[in-house]
């Protein structure tokens, strides 16, 4: 397990007590002055937000697309959080951007997804925040690599910042899919495991990329017990600059919260835990038997390698592969399994099996 020094979120100092859930939300980027603190403020009406964010600088993919306002929108982003009395909270990408929004007296930073990806540039930061008390939130790098994600909360570390938390934004994938960037939650629960007192907030606007996906989204990440959320709002969402489909208005925002259903972690009811636990142990000699029960299956593709190895044909065997996917996905649909789950289960089993059938067919035939 990874040893950090993670401070926790009611030690942060950002002048307002940090607690979970943590909400976070304003523009995806500054436009105008009026824009910024309209938004802020009509957010703060309800006690629905922790802290207001902005982007000054946006990272985008096309060139001549709307790149940021730059660093007067700094100053707007202060002014809404002086007027609403929340911390705020910006991107930044480079030291220049780091050095702007200290001197500015942002109060949190993050780093977004394009620049985690490039330890180069996560290196860059650190080493301009060395010895400043800042608080640090990182997003996952924008490919699906745990390692790389954490690496940057090294990196922070190692720069003396222990005010840190994540932000899963999703990862993004190619061709058609429901979400703008896959969420993989698989992929946050690691973390989650492997680094237990790191907060990690949740960003549905950018996993979801359209409106209409955000509190499904949101409630997944409140269900998976997650530090809280960061969405994106804006006082007039369709003639946003930037991320136009994924930002709601702030009274949106409002009922978007209020709709969440919040439920903890632990529970102190004997009568519950014992069930519980009765449940657990079930679960656990059902996890015996499947073990078991793969062993077995391994056993029998050793068997078939020998078989292979005496024929000399090839491990892989794409027509009887396909079969297996497809007779497989059937039988599961109809015992209410998923196809994306029981295809998930069955290519790691496929690749085990080819590893054990390599393990007998590449063993030389020793001589007498």
């Amino acid at each position: 397990m990874h040893t950090l020094q993670i401070t926790p979120l009611n030690q942060w100092n950002v002048g307002t007590d940090l607690a979970k859930p943590v909400y976070i939300s304003g523009p995806c980027s500054a436009e105008t002055e009026e824009q910024v603190i309209e938004t802020c403020v009509r957010i703060a009406k309800k006690p629905y937000v922790n802290m207001l964010r902005a982007g000054i600088w946006k990272p985008r993919t096309r060139p001549n697309s709307f790149e940021g306002i730059g660093s007067v929108g700094l100053q707007w982003l202060k002014e809404a959080g002086k007027i609403t009395g929340l911390p705020v909270t910006t991107e930044v990408a480079n030291a220049k951007h780091a050095y702007e929004a200290l001197r500015m007296g942002i109060d949190v930073l993050w780093i977004g997804a394009r620049t985690t990806v490039n330890p180069f540039a996560v290196q860059e930061i650190a080493d301009a925040l060395r010895g400043v008390d800042v608080p640090v939130m990182v997003k996952n790098p924008v490919n699906p690599d745990l390692e790389l994600w954490i690496g940057a909360f090294e990196r922070l570390n190692h720069a003396g910042i222990t005010k840190i938390a994540a932000i899963h934004r999703g990862f993004s994938t190619y061709g058609k899919n429901k979400y703008r960037n896959r969420p993989q939650w698989e992929i946050p629960i690691e973390l989650m495991r492997r680094l237990p007192q790191l907060p990690i907030i949740c960003d549905p606007s950018h996993i979801c990329g359209v409106r209409h996906l955000l509190q499904e989204v949101a409630q997944k990440a409140m269900d998976l017990n997650f530090t809280g959320l960061m969405i994106e709002s804006h006082i007039h969402p369709s003639k946003a600059l930037s991320d136009a489909q994924q930002q709601i208005e702030p009274e949106i925002y409002h009922q978007l919260i209020e709709s969440l259903i919040l439920r903890t972690p632990t529970i102190t009811d004997e009568g519950f835990l014992h069930t519980l636990e009765d449940l657990r142990e079930i679960i656990n000699e059902h996890d015996d038997k499947l073990i078991d029960l793969l062993a077995q299956r391994m056993k029998v593709s050793q068997k078939i390698g020998e078989y292979k190895k005496t024929t000399g044909i090839t491990i892989l065997q794409s027509a009887r592969w396909s079969e297996i996917v497809q007779t497989r996905c059937e039988h599961g649909a109809k015992v209410g399994l998923s196809e994306d789950f029981i295809s998930a289960i069955f290519n790691a089993i496929h690749k085990e099996s080819i590893r054990h059938q390599a393990s007998v067919m590449n063993i030389k035939n020793q001589k007498p």
